[in-house]
């Protein structure tokens, strides 16, 4: 039986598969959505899933994520639902995307997360990016200064080596990390060994990618889904859910039709024979 939740603490307990908002902004996830209510309209629809963790940042935007999530949340009258956030990108464009990690201007982020969403406190706050012009020690210092503060509950960290998790450790409790993983993309297997040795999250981004094998009708992949009536999609999302029980998947989209299909994936089990054929895809397909 796959284990369909993961607790943070005692009071929060999550289902594994989420959903991220960083495909609610405009192309390259920047400025607002070319259909601004239809935004609204899927995190509210979220709101009101069996999701109860949902990724997002003041990057993604910037702000636009948080606003659209805020709006949907001003109704919202169901059970607590886990915001998880991040800080140390800052954003100048379209697809592009600038490192800052100073102490001060994290501090700031904090604070701007906390308005665009409009808590009083971020349940996991995650370190977007490592900025190598300040010591990791610094920047999750300010975070753990603020989790003090009681302006964060829980610190994550992202796109990091299991030498950093460990030197973030000395300094804060690391609940989460968040590092590209995904069906053919399995560079940091040696992080998800470590989250799993940790009871640590592993929130993988990026987690429907397939490269050519949903466009190839004889692929394992697509053989696989039609074994369940389901699409490639869904089956990648199956894969990582029992791949590992600290896996909590956030596939991304700006479509109800699509969000509603992904969540289907937490009700899939693969066989032995299927889930050991997915496994000997990794780096094989581009």
């Amino acid at each position: 039986m796959i284990k369909q939740t993961f607790e943070f603490d005692d009071e929060l307990r999550v289902n594994r598969l989420g959903y991220g908002t960083m495909q609610l902004p405009g192309h390259g996830v920047w400025g607002p959505s070319a259909d601004e209510a239809n935004a609204v309209a899927v995190a509210k629809r979220v709101l009101d899933s069996e999701v109860n963790f949902i990724d997002t940042a003041d990057a993604y935007g910037p702000f636009y994520a948080n606003l659209y999530l805020k709006e949907a949340l001003r109704d919202y009258q169901g059970p607590h639902k886990m915001i998880a956030s991040k800080v140390g990108f800052t954003r100048q464009g379209p697809d592009v995307w600038t490192v800052v990690g100073d102490p001060n201007y994290l501090r700031q982020q904090v604070e701007l997360n906390l308005w665009s969403l409009g808590l009083d406190s971020i349940d996991l706050m995650q370190l977007h990016r490592v900025d190598p012009r300040f010591s990791i020690e610094e920047q999750v210092g300010v975070l753990a200064d603020m989790q003090k503060e009681g302006k964060i509950k829980h610190i994550g960290l992202s796109q990091v080596s299991v030498e950093e998790i460990k030197r973030a450790q000395a300094i804060a409790k690391i609940a989460s990390v968040q590092n590209r993983y995904n069906l053919i993309d399995r560079r940091d297997e040696a992080v998800l060994d470590y989250a799993e040795s940790q009871h640590m999250a592993f929130i993988p981004w990026f987690p429907l990618a397939t490269g050519k094998l949903a466009s190839d009708q004889n692929s394992i992949l697509n053989q696989i889904a039609q074994n369940h009536l389901a699409t490639p999609s869904q089956i990648a999302l199956a894969w990582l859910l029992q791949r590992s029980e600290v896996i909590l998947p956030i596939p991304g989209t700006s479509n109800i039709k699509h969000f509603e299909s992904n969540i289907q994936a937490a009700y899939i089990t693969l066989a032995p024979n299927e889930f050991e054929a997915l496994n000997q895809l990794a780096g094989k397909v581009n």
